[in-house]
Order: structure tokens, then sequence, then C-alpha cells
């Protein structure tokens, strides 16, 4: 699949990602959109990433801007280095998705990219490159951003927030494998590093499979723990398990930190776990297209009606954007509007923490909907638009295909196609935008329900892909 731009940026195999291609990208970034005469630059630990973060630089240079370099971090430490400077950044990374591919994240100085700066950046990309006159210059910051970064839990949380507590760190190739650390050990608890790895392991907190879960459990039990942390490969994505390894999934992570925030206006995407509109707490639920542009113009839209609005957005894979000051245990803690990791696996843990639960029992006590999600790799978007075209369009083909789960009630098209139906159950399935995946996401009102859906029809979604 050649490179594509869209809602997670520029993706494609390593080797088609081309200096020539980036510099493109990034000279139509820099046409198209505003960089405070600045550009910070990051990456992950893909093996192909310094190499694609030097071209980056490069075309920033060229440019006559100044190429800021943050190295190695956190996709949201660098979004909170670059906002707070007032500049631009891009991310080389590949999020979850494997190291034979990579990619690039954009950032106004005011936040992630928009749909309608995606649609500008790609006009842009016919229009010849200005004269610069004057190569700009080139500034290394070091480890400041990622300190920065763990800073700001550290005083939002305070040194007793997760005191007495045992936490697995599953680092593997994480950027904040050792902010995730540094930040719970702030925090009072004792870290457990386990399974750092030198070459790119692709997480996906999503979508996580059996071995995984197995090994999580695993350690769990061998290292007597409280709970079990991790993120995807850029962190913008946690991944939290409780004590007995189980996975908290990512819209769980989102409806706990939202109460532990005191937000009352919810953004997030139609895939998310529906318990949220039966959380009374919650005064006003604003459902999007899956990608955080959506989530955030869905919060930029409430804040231009309400700049007093208590307005958080979260995906289904965990992302968590605070669009407001909220009160953290140990003071104020400013918004963040990009997806960040560190806030959905502190905010929970704290809140049972304070609390006197454990993490498992802080779930247990929500409405009982239960999501389970996985992919299908292989399978390139066309020929999954065409499948979900048929299906849409044919009450018949959708009734085979669906065998057995009674009268459909309720479909909704927001992104992809999602199905209720009359007992209760719920089947998403959507093609990803800018990689060869195709997603199923179900919902029931037991765990075991909501993973026999995703297994049946997963298989159903192999034999017809």
């Amino acid at each position: 699949m050649a490179p594509k731009f869209g809602t997670s940026g520029l993706r494609g195999l390593v080797t088609e990602l081309t200096p020539d291609l980036v510099s493109a990208h990034i000279r139509a970034f820099l046409a198209a959109c505003p960089n405070g005469g600045a550009v910070h630059v990051g990456q992950d630990l893909r093996p192909s990433s310094p190499a694609i973060a030097e071209a980056v630089m490069s075309a920033i240079t060229g440019a006559g801007l100044t190429a800021i370099d943050d190295g190695v971090l956190p996709t949201p430490a660098l979004a909170l280095a670059a906002m707070g400077s007032g500049h631009a950044a891009v991310m080389v990374t590949g999020s979850h998705i494997p190291a034979d591919r990579n990619g690039l994240k954009f950032y106004l100085p005011g936040g992630e990219i928009s749909k309608a700066d995606e649609t500008a950046i790609l006009a842009a990309l016919d229009s010849p490159a200005p004269d610069a006159g004057q190569a700009g210059a080139r500034q290394e910051t070091g480890s400041v951003p990622a300190q920065d970064y763990v800073a700001r839990y550290a005083r939002a949380f305070g040194p007793g927030a997760l005191e007495g507590l045992r936490i697995g760190v599953y680092q593997h190739s994480s950027v904040a494998r050792d902010a995730m650390v540094e930040v719970v050990t702030a925090l009072g608890a004792e870290a457990v590093p386990l399974a750092r790895s030198e070459t790119f392991i692709p997480v996906d907190t999503e979508a996580v499979d059996p071995e995984t879960r197995d090994q999580l459990a695993g350690w769990c039990a061998d290292h007597n723990l409280d709970a079990l942390i991790s993120t995807d490969g850029d962190a913008d994505r946690p991944m939290v398990a409780d004590a007995t390894g189980r996975i908290v999934p990512g819209d769980v992570l989102g409806a706990l930190t939202a109460r532990a925030l005191g937000a009352q206006v919810i953004c997030t995407p139609v895939s998310s776990n529906t318990m949220i509109g039966e959380m009374p707490e919650f005064g006003t639920l604003h459902r999007t297209r899956i990608g955080s542009p959506f989530v955030i113009a869905a919060m930029e839209a409430v804040l231009a009606d309400d700049p007093a609005a208590r307005v958080v957005g979260y995906e289904a894979n965990g992302g968590f954007l605070l669009g407001f000051t909220a009160e953290a245990p140990a003071g104020p803690l400013a918004p963040l509007m990009t997806r960040d990791c560190l806030l959905p696996i502190l905010a929970p843990l704290a809140l049972a923490r304070a609390g006197g639960k454990d993490l498992a029992a802080l779930v247990a006590a929500l409405p009982p909907r239960f999501t389970a999600a996985d992919r299908l790799t292989g399978v390139e978007p066309e020929t999954a638009r065409a499948f979900l075209a048929e299906l849409d369009g044919d009450a018949a083909a959708r009734a085979a295909f669906f065998d057995g789960l009674g009268a459909e009630t309720e479909i909704d098209r927001t992104d992809g196609l999602r199905l209720r139906f009359a007992g209760g159950d719920v089947i998403h399935l959507r093609p990803s935008g800018n990689a060869p995946e195709f997603r199923c996401y179900t919902e029931a009102a037991s765990p075991a329900r909501a993973e026999d859906l995703l297994a049946s029809h997963l298989g159903k979604l192999r034999t017809r892909l």
C-alpha cells in the first residue's frame, strides 16, 4: 500500500517513505499551516525513525525555519513542548503498526491538525516550494521535553497519589518506557520494569493478542502487582491491566478519567463503550467519527459555545484529551488537547487508591456494558469498503452475515457500519483509512459475550476478505 495521508498523518512502508516524499510533505505542511517560526521534531524507537527525522529537519531548515530536535520522546510530550513554545511539531512514528512501516504526525502551534488542515496540506503538495533564501538553524533540547511531561503529572497528582502500590511497567519499545517508571515512582508507587526491548515491538493497545494477555497475567501473578501499565510505540495510547492482568479497555479508562477530573461534557467516537451514556455525572455526550481530529473538532465546538465548559475527549484506544483546567489531587492540571497516555493511566489508579478500592472493583461498579476489538491485517481499504457497501445496501446480506443476532434495532453509519440488535449486542465494522487493516468492534452485556461476538465475526470476515 502506497504511503497515504489521513487522520493519523502520513503512513506507509519504510521503503516508500523516501527523503523526497518526506520532504515534500514537510514543505506542504509548512506552506499550508502556521508554524510559529520553528518546528519541534520527535521520533519513536523504530530503526527507520532517525533517518526519517533527519529528512524532516533538513526540509524544515531548507525552508528557512528553525528545526528543534527533541529526540526520542512520547508524542504528547512533543506536543506539550511545541504548544508551550508556540511552535509547530512533527512526530516521526508509525504508532502501533509494524516496524516495516513508519509515518509522520503533524501539529500546529495550537495542537493537532484538523481535517481542514489535512486538505490544505494535500493541496499544497502540488505547489512548488518557495525559495527560503537562507537556511534555518537547528537546536537540540535533550531530555527537557520528556522531563517536563513527567513533571506535569508529578506536580498535579502529588507524591502520595499511588503510595503503597506495586505497579508493573511493560516497557517493550515504547518511547514512554522510562517516563512511566519515573512518574509512578514520583507518585509513591513501586515500579517494576518488565520486558524492555531493543527490538521494536508493535503494541496495539486496542487489539491485544492472546499471547500478550497471558503474559500480562503471568507478570501480575509472578510479581504480586496491583496493576500493570504500558503504551503503544509513540505513547499516545495507554494500556492498563488490573491485579489479575485483565486489561481495562481504553474507553473505560476514559470514563474513569473523566469522572476523576470532574468533567461534564464528553466527546468520544461512536466506537466507544455506550456505558458513558448511563453515567449520571456527565451532562452532555457528543459522538464523533473515529480519530482525534474529529474528537478535537467536537471539543472545540463545545468550547466555542461555552469557554468554561468542563469538556474532555477520549477514544476507544484510550488516548485522552483534556479541554479545561482540571483539579487533580495535588493541584491544577492545564488543558492538553492531544491524545495522551499518562493521564488515563494515572487518574483511574489514583481514583481507586483514594477510594480504598483496587482497580478491578472500580471498574466493576460501572454500568455493565463490555467491549472487545481486534483487527484483520493485510486487508486493503478498497476491498474492505466494497464489502461494507454491499452489507450497507442489502438487508438480506446483513441478515446472512449477522445470522443469529436477532432483528436490527439501529444502524449507525457515522464511521463504518455499526449495528445494534434486539438483544442489545453491537457489531461495528470499519476499514482503516491508512493501513491495510479491517477493524471489528463488539459490545455486549458481558465480557464473554463481547469476546464471543468478536471471535465469530472476525472468523466470518477472514473467510470473506
